[in-house]
């Protein structure tokens, strides 16, 4: 990393006995930010010269002292200019990091660090104390908005909280004490412009949320430290997997004295679109911690539950048993697709080291090896951290590649240091995870990036018993919102597709909200280096043309280039691995037409075939068409894309 000192990024105004006032500028110097001290830290963000953010009011209560109270002894400015090359290549294969720094030394042992970026600022506490432990009561975090401000709440309860709710556009004064609203928090400034808060590098700590007054203050509120769980009496449904918090201590965190807390991150966009390839949560992230990432292989996935195993036109009972799984792995090797899962049902309830009777794990693990597919299992993550130490080197032994941790449902610190415990084991046997009944991403993929997938979305299972969550509207939605925290598992894929007024939550035979095309341009735009196939193997291979397009599309990019977009509304974006490129575009409810111009394309003809909406998937959601052409740097087509639809490309 590569520091410079600036002596321009930094103007220290005052310094009385009663304020300390510092700026602190962007590279491109279009955002400042001014912070003061006077009886706590405030600061106040300005954007081209126009105020985004009146008052921000920070604090850290440990041990019933709150930090930014005290006096600042002296400050200090850097310049962090640097390109990280990230081992999973989510976005990009290189990520330009570049701001301005300024850090507040107190005189009690103790920093407040701020950086600001051109498309975002963030801020942090460190302690440098030499307490094994203290006690952290509450972190201060209190904005002042605008009058008029609206944003993007996704309700959620206090505090077992899976992050898979829908987004609802409402005034910022809804929000109330009585309320609780989860991160990424997306709000609309009434003249232009969203800010989008998050936090980065979550470790031995709870997950932030907001709640308010009512009158557009909003403010920081954490689930309490847990004293003491509960979990359903067997054989109820979720003895095995569901951890209720049944007893909580009068604080947040019980922690050590010297460490850096979470990052507290507020990103800028004057252009929906510009929140599609903002990076800031992975720059502020811990860096890699994995010495040896050469196993670490991303890539598409066979999934099994949400088609129920529904396969047909074989001569054995479809299921979960030795047959079916068979049927996947031939299915996955004649597609080159890398993976299959064995979801929910492949062990006895509650012990990962028995394997149920209709399933030879070791015929299933030696005939995946001669086929060249890897297996992930499925795990209920309070029977894995029960058996952590004996399961993780046992799956490796078996030849496993990685695992699917289910139902966590909270982000207390106790559960959020299961996080960091589950990914360091993991990669200490070289498996992969993807963590499902999950919290946002906060950064743990840059640290150990065995660590490919998240839920923590309302995704395609919620189309299993509901017509109401996994709309189009929602699925041009999430890209700005959630999406921005880090990767997400929305499991796309259905290959039987109905528009509103046909559809039905069938939880055996699952359909999808929308068009054909809409899951096809979901491999395109939204990020998932674990990226599962939801649907059967008969489904696909009856939908050759779809499948082919499915399979040919990577999970990691090297280039990701947001081309048109508006929240809740349409999305428009290519994305480039190699010398080819991927164009996909989704709108919500409404028809809409799109200007796609190929000006990001590299001089000369290249060979382009895409999938459209067929002229009558108003109609008939299924309904799409599949053409070729040639297309050149300065061409722009007109693309018009169905209620709910969605419009797809591979460019040579």
């Amino acid at each position: 990393m590569k520091y410079l000192l600036s002596a321009i990024c930094l103007i220290f105004l005052t310094q009385t006995t009663r304020a300390q006032s510092y700026e602190l500028h962007s590279p491109d110097g279009n955002t400042r930010v001014a912070i003061k001290s006077q009886q706590g830290i405030h600061f106040t963000v300005w954007r081209h010269g126009r105020v985004w953010i009146p008052d921000v009011q920070i604090g850290l209560v440990i041990d019933h002292d709150t930090l930014g109270n005290d006096r600042i002894q002296r400050s200090t400015t850097n310049r962090i200019q640097q390109i990280i090359t990230p081992v999973v290549a989510i976005k990009n294969k290189q990520i330009p990091d570049t701001c301005h720094v300024l850090t507040l030394f107190f005189r009690n042992g103790y920093r407040l660090e701020f950086r600001v970026y051109n498309d975002a600022m963030a801020y942090r506490f460190e302690t440098a104390w030499k307490q094994d432990s203290v006690t952290v009561q509450n972190e201060i975090c209190t904005l002042h908005m605008p009058q008029a401000t609206t944003a993007y709440f996704a309700w959620a309860p206090r505090w077992m909280n899976n992050y898979e709710h829908v987004y609802q556009l409402l005034p910022l004064d809804s929000l109330t004490n009585k309320k609780t609203a989860q991160l990424p928090l997306l709000m609309n400034l009434p003249d232009s412009g969203k800010i989008l808060f998050t936090e980065s590098d979550l470790f031995d700590y709870p997950g932030m949320y907001f709640t308010g007054n009512g009158k557009g203050l909003i403010e920081a509120i954490y689930p309490l430290a847990v004293k003491s769980d509960s979990t359903p009496q067997k054989p109820q449904w979720g003895w095995d997997r569901e951890v209720y918090p049944r007893e909580t201590y009068p604080y947040i965190a019980r922690t050590s004295g010297q460490r850096a807390y979470p990052w507290r991150i507020l990103a800028f966009a004057y252009q929906d679109k510009d929140l599609l390839n903002n990076e800031i949560v992975y720059k502020l992230a811990k860096p890699n911690q994995i010495e040896n990432t050469h196993w670490i292989e991303p890539g598409q996935v066979a999934w099994d539950w949400w088609n129920d195993w529904d396969i047909t036109g074989v001569d054995f009972k479809a299921g979960i048993n030795t047959e079916t799984y068979k049927y996947y792995i031939d299915f996955a090797a004649r597609h080159h697709i890398p993976y299959i899962i064995m979801d929910d049902g492949w062990y006895v309830l509650g012990d990962l080291t028995r394997v149920v009777p209709d399933i030879d794990m070791p015929a299933l693990l030696n005939y995946a090896q001669q086929k060249g597919v890897g297996i992930i299992l499925w795990c209920a993550w309070h029977t894995l951290d029960q058996q952590m130490d004996t399961v993780l080197p046992l799956f490796a032994k078996w030849g496993i590649k990685g695992i699917k941790v289910d139902f966590m449902d909270r982000d207390d610190q106790a559960v959020v240091n299961f996080y960091w415990r589950c990914a360091a084991a993991a990669a200490k046997y070289h498996l992969l995870v993807d963590f499902h009944g999950a919290h946002k991403p906060a950064g743990l993929q840059r640290t150990y990036p065995n660590v490919v997938n998240f839920e923590g979305v309302p995704g395609l299972e919620q189309d299993k018993w509901s017509p109401s969550i996994a709309t189009s509207t929602m699925a041009v939605t999430l890209p700005f919102i959630r999406m921005f925290a880090g990767p997400m598992d929305y499991t796309p894929g259905a290959m039987r597709n109905a528009q509103p007024r046909d559809f039905a939550p069938i939880y055996r035979h699952p359909m999808s909200l929308g068009t054909r095309c809409q899951q096809l341009a979901m491999y395109v735009l939204y990020d998932a280096p674990l990226q599962m196939l939801s649907d059967n193997p008969v489904a696909y291979e009856k939908e050759q043309p779809c499948l082919n397009f499915i399979t040919s599309v990577p999970t990691t990019w090297d280039e990701t280039l947001p081309l048109d977009a508006e929240v809740g509304k349409y999305v428009l974006m290519a994305r480039k691995k190699g010398n080819t490129y991927f164009i996909g575009a989704m709108t919500n409810e409404q028809a809409r037409d799109l200007t796609l111009s190929f000006s990001f394309l590299p001089p000369g003809t290249h060979h382009i075939v895409y999938y459209a909406d067929g002229i009558n998937a108003d109609r008939n959601a299924n309904d799409y068409v599949v053409k070729e052409a040639t297309v050149q740097a300065g061409d722009v087509w007109h693309i018009h894309l169905a209620p709910g639809g969605g419009w797809v490309a591979r460019i040579e």
